[in-house]
């Protein structure tokens, strides 16, 4: 772990295992059993569950919680204080850990501030969900998800812009920012080959 920059305030369980070039700051907990891929950073406050699986390249920004069964692919980023769940209907008094549902993020996601994941979903590939915004459901590669419930206002590309096109039907755009084309079909979009 000589590469790995880790807070002496942070608390490491034995046995996880951190890719090489992470950062893991403040009053970070590390379960024993997660796993954390290459040139992550783990802001403030965050706790990583034992049954976590969390890419390259991921960015976890303060005070978030990822509970066992969430799966972040490479480069996802979490807002500040967005929230995971992993049981989707807890009472104090039952035990439902033999319950969990697997969540699943793909790569290149974005989970805005505050947002809220209800367990059981997966959040499709460069998805931006927006700031306070509950996803309940799957949603789609490049969808631009927002409100409570959430529901989807446009598609983003893989830079991050807010990409010209209809939620469905058939339209082709580029992304001017890195001049690359899209195009939705089906009701799905796709990064066109060049």
């Amino acid at each position: 772990m000589s590469d790995i920059s880790i807070h002496e305030s942070a608390i490491v369980d034995a046995g996880a295992q951190i890719g090489e070039g992470s950062r893991v700051w403040h009053f970070v907990h590390v379960c024993s059993g997660a796993k954390i891929g290459r040139g992550c950073s783990l802001g403030q406050n965050v706790f990583v569950g034992n049954r976590v699986v969390i890419g390259n390249n991921c960015k976890i920004q303060n005070n978030v919680s990822v509970y066992d069964n969430v799966t972040l692919e490479d480069d996802v980023f979490c807002g500040p204080s967005m929230v995971f769940t992993n049981v989707y209907n807890p009472r104090s008094a039952i035990t439902r850990k033999n319950e969990y549902r697997d969540t699943l993020v793909k790569n290149g996601a974005t989970l805005g501030a505050n947002c809220t994941i209800v367990c059981g979903v997966t959040i499709g590939r460069y998805a931006f969900v927006g700031a306070g915004a509950v996803i309940q459901r799957d949603v789609p590669d490049y969808a631009l998800m927002v409100g409570v419930p959430a529901r989807q206002i446009g598609w983003m590309s893989e830079f991050g812009e807010r990409l010209d096109l209809p939620l469905s039907g058939d339209a082709q755009t580029v992304c001017s920012h890195q001049q690359v084309a899209y195009r939705l079909s089906g009701g799905q979009l796709s990064k066109v080959n060049s």
